[in-house]
């Protein structure tokens, strides 16, 4: 009996990835494990894209549904996808074959925010769990599983699901067991009780996830590595951003707006946000939390630099070094990290009542300080909301940050109207760009929009921008918040059409 599964009754139904993906068939809801590629299953996604193939060849449909718990990698998204083999996919996704076919059509896309999809799983808004296909690193003498690398919706895979699969993966460490915090308090209305956390480091629940043994179908053992994609340096763009950031909590610190350890700090994936992670380990603040979504690398050097006390989260999201450093000292870094399921990171009442810091990136924001994050032209569809709306509208304080132009400078962040809105302006606090920082609260729409121009804009479009903004407060409609309607998109329509947003 291997190490890893020290269970006799689950050692019993080992099986191959290609027996397991028997157990899925066409029209299958399937929830996955897997976030911003850490935890998902490695083996069964390949195997049943080659039932897909094997199905679609002899002329008989094969597409599925897929619930995950955010952005997987290209041995789940990616594979599935070529073989046309997903009909429904919910709730973000970054795999670049899956978003080309959301985006042509070929297959529905559901984004929805990170943390609600759990619930709406138990409400039954998704109908049945036909199979859960989730990823562990072991299972104990008495039947509980060690969750992987992440935990996103795992327990209510486990819980809601028909059938089980479960892939015991060796690569993950060991050492992970007795990292993470899996609450089980959780229930539908009117039976809902708080939840009892109130500082980040504060354990709730159980080290381990349940299962019911009469549903697993099938152990799977893998050894494979997670999506550990490689982070570029900051640029000098990235560093401007961040120190912009680092300045204005120090002016809030200033002024007694925040406490000298900050609040819990909640931080997007990215270059940009490693920057400013890593800023914080030379700012003048001490003892931090950090209670978001993914820890990455930034959050590594704020951890060994000892600035940062704990992160709470629900996944790593790591470069290859990060990842072999973290595996390399497991047993440092699990005193000072937990994984909990998503409903609980990204849950908007802990958010509020934590008072958390949230940092997050954009696609374009109007002037106005209207936020679009997935969207690109109003109608490409890039990743997903994610967990970006869970913190920003239940923040003490919510910041987006970006570049302030794309594409080597023919698309300004900083628009007259955003093509798509997720954040809507009531829930956006501080802008940031490598120009400036725009800080909106208290202000009313027509001085939001000349701190944004002025202090966010390029240089290049701020012209452009400030003209759309005089006219429209001559002309408009309504002077509240000025727009040109016929003019108000033009600029996206422009680049469509140029190639360019410069008039």
């Amino acid at each position: 009996m291997s190490h890893r599964i020290r269970h006799p009754g689950f050692a019993a139904k080992r099986q191959s990835a290609e027996q397991a993906a028997q157990f899925i068939r066409h029209g299958m809801t399937v929830g996955m494990s897997g976030f911003t590629g850490a935890g998902y299953p490695k083996a069964v996604p390949g195997a049943l894209a080659q039932r897909i193939t094997a199905s679609h060849g002899a002329g008989e449909p094969f597409r599925i549904k897929v619930l995950t718990g955010a952005s997987t990698a290209p041995e789940l998204d990616g594979a599935l996808a070529r073989v046309d083999g997903i009909e429904l996919r919910v709730p973000f996704q970054s795999d670049p074959e899956l978003r080309s076919r959301i985006n042509a059509g070929g297959l529905d896309y559901m984004d929805i925010h990170l943390g609600q999809l759990a619930e709406k799983v138990r409400y039954g808004f998704f109908g049945k769990i036909d199979v859960a296909v989730v990823e562990i690193a072991a299972i104990r003498e008495d039947g509980l599983l060690v969750p992987s690398s992440s935990v996103g919706n795992n327990k209510t895979w486990l819980d809601r699901a028909s059938k089980v699969i479960l892939e015991v993966n060796s690569w993950q460490n060991e050492a992970l067991e007795g990292m993470h915090d899996i609450y089980y308090g959780t229930a539908l209305p009117p039976s809902r009780v708080p939840i009892p956390l109130v500082k980040p480091d504060d354990r709730i629940g159980e080290p381990y996830l349940k299962v019911d043994p009469a549903k697993v179908v099938a152990v799977v053992e893998t050894d494979r590595p997670d999506r550990n994609a490689p982070f570029s340096p900051p640029d000098e763009k990235a560093r401007a951003i961040a120190g912009h950031i680092l300045e204005f909590l120090s002016h809030e610190v200033k002024l007694g707006r925040l406490p000298s350890a900050l609040l819990p700090i909640q931080s997007g994936v990215g270059n940009i946000a490693n920057a400013v992670l890593t800023g914080l380990v030379d700012a003048p603040f001490d003892s931090l939390t950090s209670y978001t979504e993914v820890i990455q690398d930034g959050m590594l050097d704020l951890l060994d630099s000892g600035k940062l006390r704990m992160a709470s989260a629900t996944a790593f999201s790591l470069s290859p070094e990060a990842a072999a450093r973290v595996n390399a000292d497991m047993h440092r870094y699990r005193d000072k990290m937990i994984l909990r399921p998503q409903e609980i990171s990204n849950h908007p009442e802990l958010i509020r009542r934590l008072g958390c810091i949230a940092m997050n990136g954009l696609i374009e924001a109007d002037i106005y300080g209207a936020v679009n994050s997935t969207h690109v032209m109003g109608s490409r569809i890039q990743n997903g909301i994610g967990g970006s709306g869970d913190f920003a509208r239940n923040a003490y304080i919510s910041i987006f940050m970006t570049p302030s132009t794309a594409k080597g400078g023919k698309i300004s962040a900083i628009v007259p109207q955003a093509s798509h809105v997720d954040h809507i302006n009531q829930d956006v606090q501080v802008i940031v760009t490598e120009q400036g920082l725009a800080d909106l609260r208290g202000l009313t729409p027509r001085k939001r929009a000349q701190v944004l121009i002025d202090n966010c804009a390029h240089p290049d479009f701020r012209p452009q921008l400030q003209d759309y903004f005089d006219r429209a407060s001559r002309e408009s409609y309504g002077k509240h918040t000025p727009h040109l309607l016929p003019e108000a998109l033009s600029w996206h329509q422009r680049w469509l059409d140029t190639g360019t947003m410069k008039g």
